[in-house]
């Protein structure tokens, strides 16, 4: 809250005034949203506060969504204070901008260097960078005591330490201080990725430091708050390649990912728990550990009995099966849920989805090529690009058979829906 943090938040703010930004990158840690591996950045056209509308780099976002760690997963945006806290107080110092929202998940070292390498190729000198972040929390409310006398003095000096790493953009020695001593830093992901993007060259400065605890005179829970600025030039580097087609799978991935999928639901009906990867004798491969977005789907005798998926992919492809193939068996509402017993004469299909790109009509749809996300007035619905093909429909009869799923009249993609277009990969198991 303002309370706690605005104070010390507004001593890097005012280094701003009289300067300018044709945008403004914020990245701050999902709170609520469990993403493995990726970050957020949605695909609203402006951030509304009490100070005015701001708008967002269209642009800019579609070339991070290029890429499969830079995802429009809404609801990691709900509610997302880490972000939000700061735009008011760059309304306030900059005027005009346009902004790039972006809310990271538990984030790896191959993740923070790969988004970070992403996000280098992009910003220039016209862009500011914010790692919005709180320091430790402290006390039983976080369940992290390390230490209970002279609380103030420890807590510097754990807070120091960090920072002296993060002065050297010691990327790996902060991650690993804070495994070290477990420090509760909220935004670490944020802050790593905005390491990785500095110049060699740029210099810290810190100019405030501050905790609740010094705030309230109750260190019994405190948290504590930094201002940094970084100074220096973007050096810019090349762009990564742009990822926007599905895992290249081989035989033995696919083979790999349905005896996954299978040995996973028998596990949870046999055992009542979620399996280890080891308890199924499954060899993960780099491929297979790539983020993606898939459906499981079950079919007894020819009939589905189950498909549930996630489209917007949050974390490595079999950990998405696996989860997939639970929610496929024991949580798809439409059917009652699978039972041990009819495991034998159930087959596996996984669908393995290229990350969403939107289109500008329904007219660059193409059936059979593409699944669609339909959107419009806080609904949507998706179907697989296997099930027009299946059902025999044309587009229009896609579309309509979308909207009504979505619970809007079938006419309803006409005027004003918007449309984001996907590709599979389908693969099976024989049918028993």
């Amino acid at each position: 809250g303002y309370r706690y943090s605005g104070q010390t938040a507004a001593f890097a703010v005012r280094q701003l005034k009289g300067r300018s930004f044709d945008r403004v990158v914020v990245m701050g840690p999902s709170h609520r949203v469990s993403m493995e591996n990726v970050v957020s950045v949605p695909d609203f056209t402006h951030y509304t506060t009490p100070l005015g509308e701001v708008p967002l780099d269209r642009q800019f976002i579609a070339e991070l969504r290029k890429h499969p760690e830079f995802q429009n997963i809404p609801r990691a945006h709900n509610g997302e204070h880490s972000v939000q806290i700061e735009i008011p107080m760059l309304q306030r110092a900059l005027g005009s901008f346009q902004l790039v929202p972006i809310v990271v998940g538990q984030l790896d070292r191959s993740a923070v260097k790969r988004i970070g390498a992403v996000l280098r190729g992009l910003v220039d000198a016209n862009t500011l960078v914010v790692a919005s972040s709180d320091f430790t929390h402290y006390g039983p409310n976080f369940n992290y005591v390390p230490f209970t006398e002279n609380v103030p003095d420890n807590l510097k000096k754990l807070d120091e330490g960090a920072m002296k790493l993060i002065e050297k953009k010691d990327v790996k020695g902060l991650s690993d201080y804070i495994e070290e001593t477990e420090a509760t830093i909220c935004g670490r992901c944020a802050i790593e990725v905005l390491l990785t993007i500095l110049p060699p060259d740029a210099k810290m400065h810190v100019l405030h430091y501050d905790t609740s605890g010094h705030i309230t005179g109750d260190y019994t829970n405190s948290v504590s708050y930094y201002a940094v600025v970084f100074c220096g030039k973007w050096n810019g580097t090349e762009r990564p390649a742009s990822q926007t087609k599905a895992a290249e799978l081989s035989d033995t991935d696919k083979a790999s990912l349905l005896k996954l999928a299978r040995g996973t639901l028998t596990y949870v009906l046999e055992n009542g728990k979620m399996p280890s990867v080891d308890q199924l004798d499954v060899e993960i491969t780099p491929t297979m550990k790539r983020i993606s977005g898939t459906f499981v789907t079950l079919h007894k005798k020819g009939d589905l009995r189950g498909c549930i998926g996630e489209i917007f992919p949050v974390r490595p492809l079999y950990k998405a099966v696996m989860a997939q193939a639970i929610n496929a068996g024991l949580n798809d509402h439409r059917f009652p849920q699978v039972k041990a017993a009819e495991l034998p004469d159930i087959n596996f299909e996984i669908s393995v989805l290229t990350p969403p790109q939107p289109v500008a009509s329904a007219a660059d749809i193409v059936v059979g090529k593409h699944g669609v996300v339909l959107k419009k007035d806080g609904r949507s619905a998706v179907f697989l690009p296997q099930v027009a093909v299946e059902q025999g429909w044309d587009r229009e009869t896609m579309l309509s058979e979308l909207s009504q799923k979505a619970g809007l009249p079938g006419d309803a993609w006409r005027e004003g829906a918007s449309f984001e277009v996907f590709e599979a990969i389908v693969f099976g198991e024989k049918t028993p």
